[in-house]
């Protein structure tokens, strides 16, 4: 064989460099499997005795403690590679085929490159030429079966791993708040403060039924969250920090905290460059491995279970069915809540500025995102949201005075529960600062440079719980406030007056929302001569109600006829000013409901074709005093005073100064004659068969 093995090594080949490829697929293999890298090493007076100098022989081991399953990530066999396909390598030496290689593509690829360049390929059995057929096909063998290697390794390995997990006896990582104690048995973290701070996010969240919400509460309160440090320096450590949204959906989301053992909730998938791997989450019904109640919880399996489904609801979905129902800041009391009652999907919510309000209005446009249609229908949601809360109002008002103790109770349960939670806390800032004192105490007085990093983490740690006792302190006066007799006069008294609670603007929307949402489970709305509301509550029972279809805006801007057919009478004898006066006084509003004023009635007027006072007054002879003036020959303010005297009968058409007389027949003016004005003109009035001078 090693005739044979010589004969295939020729001069071009000892003329190039030979390269020695040394792997091992973790780091622990290299430190404990030391005899294995000392067989590769060995590889190199193997190259020797075939007539390569030590020179000339480079060894590759870039590669140590990396898996060769595949050629991503492995520098030195892309090296070993490229070198082999620019010709320089006469030989490559590895102490069998799954060193260089675990992967057929990539061994292949190193074969074919080998044999285009005519490079030799060298194990523990012998030296091949992959130019020739059978060396190539016996090295091809030889890389399947190191690829089988793989697969029958990871299936053992696998296969032991689920066998134990179907059993429920495969230890893996715990959230926090679950350890094992001594006996391998999972148990609740016998630190108490740890186990308050997760009651409080599940306790939080069923009150809430938001996750953001329960974040919301853990930074306005100012409470940390512990985590615990899973690998490299400090493993197994405790940190308390912020709490933040992700954090909050991976407790609500991990059924470890209902009891339960569960296996094969993620699975590793390659990325698209084949470079790494990431985890994605598997659908419940494909677990592999459920057992529930293994072991203690901090909720049970039911409660997880609506945790689940409100978490679902919760997200803003918009595929088919699917449905966002988190409540939120908009005015729209029905958001998430609504069926398009022609096509069954949902409907949402927009809104439209109404000078100092929003406006909102449900609309289905299922066939426009879907199908490019055409919006199936809106309506408005003002009129929809009063019916569905006088019905609320009516579903609500039996029981108002069970909700207002249990909201009482619940105030006084959420505050014990942070308050407790920011007494441990306490107690461990003070654990914390009296640990630093001990070891500041049992230091070196001469060894100053401990002394002194000592010292001010002591100091550190008591600035940390002078600030966290002051917290304390502020925050417990703001709670008395909250359950002093004052508060629970207020919460009793929502049980007397609800609808006036209800209808409070200080009422947030999304509260009203929350409440809404546990009486009511969908709404649908069918907009034909009227709006059908059909409520189905939670539980079963249904109703149906039905309101008038929105009218356009050009309907809800128009004046009432009876406005009108008054307004006509009126200006026959009324300016605009006196005719707003008799208006309001009968208790006609515009369609804005404001009083009428005189610049209304002027646009309703023109708007209708009303005639004005004044072109009525000349319709019946009415003159104006420049007419009068000039027809007698006299001068206008002359007129005016005859009419302030009497003498002239006016009608005022419009402000102070506005007026029209009535005909002239029957008066005379004799100038000349005046009493003791020789120069003023005498009139006399035919009509009344008297004179009078002026």
């Amino acid at each position: 064989m090693f005739t044979e093995s010589h004969q295939k090594i020729r001069a071009e080949h000892l003329g190039r460099d030979a390269f020695l490829y040394v792997r091992q697929s973790s780091l622990r293999q290299v430190f404990e499997n030391t005899e294995s890298s000392k067989r590769q090493y060995a590889l190199r007076e193997r190259a020797v005795v075939l007539g390569w100098p030590v020179e000339r022989i480079h060894t590759i081991d870039s590669d140590l403690g990396i898996s060769g399953a595949h050629a991503e990530n492995r520098d030195g066999f892309q090296h070993l590679v490229s070198e082999v396909a620019l010709g320089h390598a006469g030989i490559v030496l590895g102490l069998e085929v799954s060193r260089l290689a675990r992967n057929n593509a990539d061994w292949h690829r190193l074969l074919e490159l080998a044999a285009l360049t005519q490079t030799l390929i060298l194990d523990e059995d012998g030296v091949y030429d992959p130019a020739h057929f059978n060396d190539r096909l016996l090295l091809g063998l030889k890389g399947t079966m190191s690829e089988a290697e793989l697969h029958v390794l990871k299936a053992r390995l696998l296969g032991g791993q689920r066998n134990k997990a179907r059993r429920g006896e495969l230890e893996m990582a715990l959230p926090i708040g679950l350890v094992y104690d001594a006996a391998g048995a999972v148990t609740l973290d016998p630190d108490l403060h740890i186990q308050q701070a997760v009651r409080m996010v599940f306790d939080t969240f069923r009150e809430v039924r938001s996750a953001t919400a329960v974040l919301r509460r853990f930074v306005r309160e100012r409470l940390r969250f512990p985590r615990r440090i899973r690998r490299g320096i400090g493993k197994g450590d405790v940190l308390w920090g912020m709490f933040d949204n992700s954090r909050v959906t991976q407790i609500l989301h991990n059924p470890r905290y209902a009891g339960a053992y569960v296996y094969g909730r993620t699975r590793s998938v390659p990325s698209v460059d084949l470079k790494s791997t990431t985890q994605r989450k598997v659908a419940r019904q494909d677990w592999p491995v459920l057992i529930k109640d293994a072991h203690p919880g901090y909720i049970t399996w039911d409660e997880y279970e609506r945790n689940q489904v409100t978490l679902r609801e919760n997200t803003c979905a918009f595929s088919a069915g699917a449905r966002g129902t988190v409540p939120r800041e908009g005015p729209a009391l029905l958001q998430g809540r609504v069926l398009c009652g022609r096509c069954g999907a949902r409907m949402r919510v927009r809104y439209q500025k109404m000078r100092r309000s929003l406006a909102p209005y449900y609309i289905c446009q299922e066939e426009v995102v879907r199908r490019a249609g055409t919006t199936c229908q809106s309506i408005r949601g003002i009129d929809v949201d009063e019916a569905i809360s006088q019905l609320l109002l009516k579903t609500v008002a039996p029981a108002t005075l069970e909700v207002a103790l249990a909201v009482q109770d619940e105030i006084a349960g959420r505050i014990e529960q942070a308050d407790q939670l920011r007494r441990s806390q306490l107690e461990r800032a003070r654990y914390d600062a009296e640990l630093a004192r001990r070891r500041y105490l049992k230091v070196d007085p001469d060894n100053r440079l401990v002394a002194g990093t000592l010292e001010a983490d002591w100091n550190e740690r008591l600035r940390n719980l002078d600030a966290l006792e002051q917290e304390h302190e502020r925050q417990r006066k703001a709670d008395e406030g909250l359950l002093n007799d004052e508060a629970r006069a207020k919460i009793r008294s929502l049980a007397a007056d609800f609808p006036r609670v209800w209808a409070d603007p200080r009422t947030a929307s999304s509260e009203r929302k929350r409440m809404l949402a546990l009486l009511i489970e969908d709404i649908t709305l069918l907009k034909a001569e009227h709006v059908a509301i059909h409520v189905r509550f939670r539980g079963g029972q249904t109703t149906t109600l039905t309101t008038d279809r929105p009218k356009p805006m050009a309907l809800i801007r128009k004046t009432k006829p009876e406005v009108i057919q008054a307004l006509d009478v009126l200006l026959d004898t009324c300016t605009d000013t006196e005719a707003a006066r008799q208006l309001n006084i009968a208790g006609h509003r515009t369609w804005q409901r404001r009083p009428f004023t005189n610049k209304t009635v002027g646009f309703v007027r023109r708007t209708y074709g009303l005639t004005s006072c004044r072109d009525r007054l000349l319709a019946k002879g009415y003159r104006c005093g420049a007419d009068i003036a000039k027809e007698l020959g006299v001068s206008q303010t002359f007129i005016h005073e005859l009419g302030r005297d009497g003498l002239l009968r006016r009608r005022r058409y419009g402000g102070a100064v506005g007026c029209l007389y009535e005909p002239i027949n029957g008066i005379t003016i004799i100038p000349g004659v005046g009493g003791k004005r020789a120069r003023r003109p005498q009139v006399i009035n035919v009509r009344a068969s008297t004179r009078e001078t002026v």
